[in-house]
This record gives C-alpha cells, sequence and structure tokens, in this order.
C-alpha cells in the first residue's frame, strides 16, 4: 500500500490528508456537542465507529455522483462526512447540506470552513425548499421511511438514488410504506451495526 493511503472502510482508501480533516471533523463534533445537541453525550467516546465510519459507509454504495443532498444534516453526518471524502475521490461534485436549525446550521458552515469544503448549507424547510434534483439523497435519523419517501420523490432527480440508514424495525417501516409508495429498495448491510441497514432506493413514486 502506498504510503499516507489507509482503508477507512472496506472497498474506500483514503490519504492522510483526509483522515486528519475527518478526525478533525470528530474533534469539532464533540466541542460543539458540549453547547448545542449535534450527538448524544454517551456516543461521543464511540464517534469514531458510530458516526464517521457509519457515515462513511455510505460513499460506497454509489458509483458516481454530480450532486449529493443530505437532508437534516444536523452534526455533519452523513454530509460534511461526505463531502469531506469528495473532495479527495469526486472533487467536482457538490455537497448541499439541508437543516433549518439555525445553531446546527451554523456548526455545519463551521465545519465546512475548517475542513476547506466547497458545501452548501441551506436553512429552508424540507418540503419548502426548491427541488434539489440531486443524484444522490441521504438522511439519518430523520423519520419514518414514508416521510422520507415523500422528500426524496420532491428533492431527487428522476433516476437518483436514496440512501437511508435504518435500525432494527427497516421491515416494518418498508411494509408500512408500501402502502403510499412504490419503489425499488437494496438492503445493505451496515459495517458497524449487525441490526442495521442501508436502504439503497429508486424509482420512487406515489402508489
Amino acid at each position: 500500500m502506498t504510503s499516507g493511503i489507509t482503508t477507512l472502510v472496506p472497498g474506500l482508501d483514503v490519504s492522510r490528508e483526509t483522515r486528519e480533516r475527518l478526525q478533525a471533523f470528530a474533534g469539532l463534533v464533540g466541542k460543539w456537542t458540549q453547547s448545542i445537541n449535534l450527538i448524544s453525550a454517551a456516543s461521543l467516546p464511540d464517534i469514531w465507529d458510530r458516526h464517521i465510519i457509519d457515515s462513511a459507509q455510505l460513499f460506497l454504495l454509489v458509483d458516481d455522483f454530480q450532486h449529493w443532498a443530505d437532508l437534516g444534516s444536523g452534526g455533519g453526518f452523513p454530509g460534511i462526512v461526505i463531502g469531506i471524502l469528495a473532495m479527495e475521490h469526486m472533487p467536482n461534485a457538490r455537497i448541499t447540506l439541508v437543516e433549518s436549525d439555525q445553531r446546527k446550521a451554523a456548526f455545519l458552515r463551521t465545519a465546512i470552513r475548517e475542513a476547506g469544503l466547497s458545501s452548501q448549507v441551506r436553512t429552508d424547510r424540507i418540503e419548502m425548499l426548491p427541488p434539489l434534483g440531486a443524484d444522490v439523497l441521504s438522511a439519518r435519523a430523520l423519520g419514518p421511511l414514508e416521510t422520507l419517501l415523500g422528500h426524496a420523490s420532491r428533492h431527487l432527480a428522476p433516476d437518483g438514488t436514496a440512501l437511508f440508514p435504518k435500525g432494527r424495525i427497516a421491515a416494518t417501516e418498508i411494509a408500512a410504506a408500501r402502502a403510499n409508495w412504490g419503489f425499488d429498495i437494496a438492503r445493505c448491510p451496515s459495517i458497524t451495526d449487525p441490526e442495521a441497514a442501508i436502504l439503497r432506493i429508486k424509482g420512487i413514486a406515489r402508489a
């Protein structure tokens, strides 16, 4: 392996600079979490696996993209992590972070500035934001799948891909969403939680 290159998650190698940016971002999250609720204080000791790696694995689930939109970005997971990875692997891609909470949006802008990213923060409410036309749309711990599909139908490009991390009740959420939505879905196992999966969804349309 080339000196300075490390494997972040299986199948994704990053430079020393990218790893350092991710570590600096983790430190920034810890600092701000003392003042605002970015992540739970209990998860701070495990921030690398539970948040950084958990977010980074989404990057491997799409082959290519020009515009990635992250809804309800909050503490920057996965949006800032994706932005840092894209800086190395897809430098021409656009990253849009949607967060209506002004304090969290201020944190995201600070994280973007300190990491040297070109990502954009939008503070509009998701349902009021003009359609983003994103190639990839992600949302982590934002709401039930049926709600997320409504957001995705508004903000995804017609052939776009939605990535939604879900826990042990994923099957229940999928069944409930089928009542009002049609979609193609693949359940991708999470590398950080054996009970979790990332739902990779395409072809979203109202039933």
